[in-house]
């Protein structure tokens, strides 16, 4: 062998390993996973350990601040200040139990399950909004079986995300297109959405079409598609909170919240002052005064707890938390065998990202209410098990990614050999 071809070689090998990483298609791995056949990838090596202890520590700290949030509460109107702690920690049981048995089937199996997982979410919704749903907060947004409550806004957005995998996976390069690639989404998008808003449930509608439009721009649809339905979006919303009296009253309230700090307000001005008594390192757990005044403490206002017991710095660290679940979840999509499995890894990773960030929002008063839960971490069966499925999800897909290939020793080659391959190639 010369030098040159020595060197080649190398080079070759530096390309390859530089590639090895980049989410690639496949054509018939994707004709395979469309017959819902376990991936021959999925023995490479373990799920990522990261993302499982990261998504076990937040759920072992939601157990922890649902009860410093609730003890109050449960005891004035229950007698017991562990009944929502002992509520949770069942929630929390099912949840990991759910998440154990997503990361152990292969997720290629979704592709035979995404019409039914989709048709059935949508009857759960049609379900409450035709009279069937359970009212709480003005709003019906839950079906009772028996003593459980299932909330299928949180089902919808793992579902929409399992259907826009399958879907841009399946189109390749035809999502370029208006009428192929770009349009059904939008309509089944749509769909969802219009079903969240007549419960009413703004936030999750909004949450939907985020999570849309975040994965057509991801799998190539064209940017001018994207801007111009952002712009109808943007429209219809400023019209659906302008023109239904509760929501315009609300915007008004968030706008001039102290004004009307003691009534529409009164929740996200309770929010902001448990920030504020937090200050840099928070009271300390159990030693907040807000859950005697901040209504649902322990559901969408968690962060707020968490805020004032914890200070900036217990907000700012969990902040870093789920910044790490939503990088990790990246890496588990820049790294899957295949489209299906990126666009799934990537439309999760944008779901646990997007509602983080607008519960925080809400909780800092930067936003209107919204009634989303803090993933992971808020009082919740439905949001819990849901968001462990997701996460078991992405364990599964980090389990079947590439893994980084071991450089080859390069071979000793004697003195002698290496001169008479220089004279050869001279």
């Amino acid at each position: 062998m010369t030098v040159d071809s020595t060197r080649r070689g190398r080079e070759g090998f530096g390309v390859s390993a530089a590639l090895r990483n980049v989410r690639r298609t496949v054509g018939d791995g994707l004709a395979g996973a469309l017959d819902a056949q376990p991936s021959p990838q999925g023995a490479r090596g373990g799920a990522d350990s990261v993302l499982a202890a990261t998504v076990t520590a937040l759920v072992g700290f939601g157990v922890v601040m649902v009860y410093t949030a609730s003890a109050v509460l449960a005891t004035v109107q229950y007698r017991d200040p562990q009944f929502f702690l002992k509520r949770q920690c069942a929630y929390v049981a099912a949840g990991l139990a759910v998440m154990w048995a997503a990361r152990y089937v292969d997720y290629h199996r979704l592709y035979k399950m995404t019409y039914p997982l989709l048709g059935l979410v949508g009857l759960l919704l049609v379900a409450c909004v035709t009279g069937l749903g359970h009212s709480g907060g003005g709003a019906a947004r839950w079906l009772a079986v028996g003593p459980i409550h299932v909330q299928p806004a949180e089902m919808a957005k793992v579902a929409l995300v399992i259907w826009l995998a399958y879907s841009l996976a399946k189109k390749a390069e035809r999502v370029k297109t208006f009428t192929v690639g770009f349009l059904p989404h939008l309509i089944v998008a749509g769909f969802f959405m219009l079903l969240c808003m007549k419960q009413p449930d703004f936030g999750s509608a909004v949450v939907l079409l985020f999570l849309t439009f975040t994965m057509l721009f991801v799998a190539g649809a064209k940017i001018g598609y994207i801007l111009g339905a952002s712009i109808l979006g943007g429209v219809l919303g400023a019209a659906a909170i302008r023109f239904r009296e509760y929501r315009y009253e609300r915007y008004l309230a968030w706008l001039h919240m102290d004004q009307h700090r003691q009534d529409l307000a009164y929740q996200p001005f309770q929010s902001v002052m448990s920030f504020g008594s937090g200050g840099p390192t928070g009271l300390g757990l159990g030693r907040g005064l807000q859950t005697l005044y901040l209504p649902e403490a322990h559901t969408d206002f968690v962060a707020a707890i968490i805020g004032e017991e914890l200070g900036f710095l217990g907000v700012a660290a969990l902040c870093g938390v789920y910044f790490l679940l939503v990088a990790r979840g990246v890496r588990a999509a820049l790294r899957a065998p295949d489209d299906f499995g990126a666009f799934l890894a990537f439309g999760l990773s944008t779901m646990f990202g997007v509602q983080a960030l607008v519960n925080l929002s809400v909780a800092l008063a930067i936003l209107p209410t919204k009634g989303l839960t803090l993933p992971l971490v808020s009082f919740g069966g439905s949001s819990l098990v849901v968001n462990c499925f997701a996460a078991g999800i992405l364990l599964n897909i980090s389990s079947q990614g590439a893994r980084p290939l071991a450089r080859p020793t390069a071979a000793r080659v004697s003195p002698d050999v290496a001169d008479g391959a220089v004279a050869e190639s001279a």
